[in-house]
This record gives C-alpha cells, structure tokens and sequence, in this order.
C-alpha cells in the first residue's frame, strides 16, 4: 500500500519571542521576557547608541535593573523630572535566576558569584528596600538586556527621536543567548555554530526546514 505525503503541522510550546510575564509569575531560568528600564533622555540616547552599561551598585549589587511592570520603571531616576524621564522596552534573556524576596537576604549582593545571571524581587515581598511592592530585576551581564522599542517619552518628538535612533541602531549579539541568527525557512533562531537540519521536500521538492511547524505538500495536496 502507499502512502501519500502531504506535509505536516506542529505546535511549539516555546516561542522563540519574547514573553509577557505577570509580575508574581516567577521566571524560569534561560526564559526571555519583555521588560521595562527607567532612564532620563540623554541617558536613553547612550544606551540605544551603544548598549547598556552595568550600574555600580544598587539593591542587589551591580547589573543592569529592570521590571515587568512598566509603572515600577516610570518611576526612575528617582531624582529626575516626569519631563526628562523615558521607559525602553526591553528584551532580557535572564539566564539563570536567583529569588531575593527578604531583606538582608544571604545572596542580596552576591548572587551572581554565586552563579546567578539574573536576581528576581517578587512583588509584594515586604522588603524594606522596595517600598513601592512592585517587581524588580538585576541583570549582571549588560549584554543580556537588548532595546526593542520606546515604551514611554515625554512628548511626541522625543519619542520620534529615540525611535529614529533605535531603527539606526546596529544591531548587536546577546552574550550568553547562543544566538546565532535566524532560520531563513522555519523564522526560528539558530544556535551559535549551529545550523537547522534543511532538505527537499521527496514530493515536490521545496526546501524545507525540520523544525518548520507547517509544510503542505503542492505534489500530493
């Protein structure tokens, strides 16, 4: 007997996007989430420019901080005016992640020697040191937190401005991230050094890519 093919389809569990986390939702390690960084205009030009830059020290020691929750990010800098102040939207590949949830917490500063990429203060944890109760991240590695879009700017040409500035951008690998490009065939990112496994289609012969989630085969359509 035989049998005809026709294609196939399949469902990825895991988006090669990057995901919207509620704020008590706890992030997995190796997970890339959208996220939110405070900063003032002139600030904002230099990190679209050039990347971020590890902040000295802070609640939980150096890294670059971020939150899920746009309004936690509207805050900062803390001393700076509503009118100076930009949100970015942020792509963060957290790597490997650390729980602070208390103050005076073991790990508060030294999570990363202790082999974490990423602390994480849940919401509402009681800590002294976030008043506000809202979600905050520190990612050590600067290389891991990418600009994706203008989130917040205090007026229309500030924000056509930045916007101007990150189209311009060039766009720079993520350290840690493995990213090595994009599948031309499937749109799923490759590993550094690693290439999909692509062949023609026995049917009609198209160029296909395993992890494809859908080919229909004209030939026996």
């Amino acid at each position: 007997m035989s049998v005809s093919f026709s294609g196939w389809e399949v469902t990825y569990d895991v988006s090669p996007r990057s995901v919207e986390l509620g704020e008590s939702q706890e992030p997995k390690d190796k997970g890339v989430y959208t996220m939110y960084h405070g900063t003032n205009i002139a600030s904002a030009r230099l990190i679209i420019a050039s990347g971020f830059k590890q902040s000295s020290g802070g609640m939980l020691g150096k890294g670059v901080y971020v939150s899920r929750n746009q309004k936690k990010a509207q805050r900062y800098p803390l001393q700076c005016l509503p009118a100076n102040r930009v949100v970015l939207e942020v792509r963060v590949r957290v790597g490997r992640v650390k729980r602070i949830d208390k103050d005076n917490h073991p790990m508060q500063y030294t999570w990363n020697a202790g082999g974490y990429d990423t602390a994480w203060v849940p919401p509402k944890c009681g800590m002294q040191a976030v008043p506000s109760g809202m979600e905050e991240d520190c990612v050590f590695d600067p290389k891991r937190v990418e600009v994706k879009a203008i989130a917040l700017a205090p007026s229309t040409t500030v924000q056509t401005e930045l916007q101007q500035l990150l189209a311009k951008s060039p766009k720079r690998p993520t350290q840690g991230s493995g990213d090595g490009g994009v599948c031309s065939l499937c749109k799923r990112k490759t590993l550094q050094g690693h290439t999909h496994t692509k062949q023609q289609c026995w049917g009609c012969g198209q160029n296909i890519c395993v992890l494809m989630t859908k080919h229909v085969c004209p030939a026996s359509a």
